[in-house]
């Protein structure tokens, strides 16, 4: 049996999955290709409602995407597919001269949902809930600012512990968003600042 621990975090990793810190581990099982030694980590949102029926969505045999990983707001882990074995999250990805990477990456999904509309001075997702200001993150870099969900802290505290575990235990040399590897998507978005928090790796 293989562990690998941090004395800063929770969690271990046991046998390629996460344990510790209330992690759930919710069954997937479509995905049976083994992964190897995976090296990159690819950030994403999950655009859903909630991170176990994100989780729950994503598991289902029917649905042609997964993830290894999906971190709630309040912090919570659930872990769908263990890390030696290949998940569906980048899809059609290309990054340093590779392409495909679902076959090279670990995939974080993050409870989060979006890019956001203003309308009638709400800020409504994709699904239709509306997002109080408080959890508003805003981007003014552009000619038009865009609104977008932002992370919590302890999300981002949780992220940072899973992903120091993952950079300890697998050869990780890169940590990106999805919007890095396929111009197709945005996720994780403009409130995540990867170029800031990377920075730590």
């Amino acid at each position: 049996m293989e562990v690998f621990s941090s004395s800063n975090s929770p969690f271990s990793i046991v046998n390629h999955r996460l344990v510790g810190g209330g992690v759930i581990h919710v069954v997937c099982e479509k995905n049976r290709r083994g992964l190897g030694e995976p090296d990159m980590i690819i950030l994403h949102y999950t655009g859903g409602t909630s991170a176990m029926s994100s989780a729950k969505f994503l598991a289902r045999s029917d649905v042609k995407a997964s993830a290894h990983v999906v971190i709630g707001r309040d912090g919570q882990v659930i872990q769908l597919v263990p890390f030696n074995i290949e998940a569906w999250h980048a899809g059609k990805s290309s990054y340093g001269g590779r392409s495909e990477l679902n076959h090279y990456s670990i995939g974080i999904e993050l409870d989060n949902l979006g890019q956001l509309r203003l309308e009638e001075g709400k800020f409504v997702a994709e699904c239709g809930r509306e997002v109080p200001v408080k959890e508003v993150y805003t981007e003014d870099s552009g000619e038009v600012p865009t609104y977008w969900h932002d992370y919590t802290d302890v999300q981002m505290r949780v992220l940072n512990e899973v992903c120091g575990l993952l950079v300890d235990t697998y050869p990780i040399r890169d940590i990106v968003g999805h919007s890095d590897v396929t111009s197709r998507k945005v996720d994780p978005g403009p409130a995540l600042r990867v170029a800031d928090w990377i920075r730590y790796y």
